[in-house]
């Protein structure tokens, strides 16, 4: 999917791709805009909800984060408590070696939430 290199695939680009391959699954707003500044020129907030372990992993550990920083894993400024995390403008080659991997977690993990729910299991 990824952009020419050393280059950022845009909002666009990064919905086209997400609507593709995991449809009905995005939410576009710039609500919430705590510590980011998305009234940067040019500066976009892509959010993922993962699970508590992932989560850990890749953004736990942030005890101040630079929600202005871009190309980076952090947690949400509003949502962290709920296991999301965030990233501003990611790099192509972020987005294809860390993003797709992420997105493809949180998808399957709400997929399986969603199996449960049709079959009644609620735990």
């Amino acid at each position: 999917m990824s952009a020419a290199k050393g280059s950022r695939p845009d909002p666009e680009t990064i919905t086209t791709y997400i609507r593709a391959t995991y449809p009905e699954t995005v939410v576009t707003t710039d609500e919430h805009d705590t510590d980011s500044f998305l009234t940067r020129p040019d500066v976009f907030r892509l959010n993922v909800g993962v699970d508590r372990s992932t989560f850990e992993r890749v953004a736990g550990l942030a005890r101040e984060p630079d929600y202005t920083a871009l190309d980076r894993l952090l947690p949400h400024p509003v949502y962290a408590k709920q296991h999301w995390i965030c990233i501003l403008n990611p790099s192509a080659s972020t987005f294809d070696e860390v993003v797709i991997p992420l997105l493809r977690l949180a998808y399957d993990r709400l997929a399986a939430v969603r199996a449960r729910h049709a079959r009644g299991v609620t735990a």
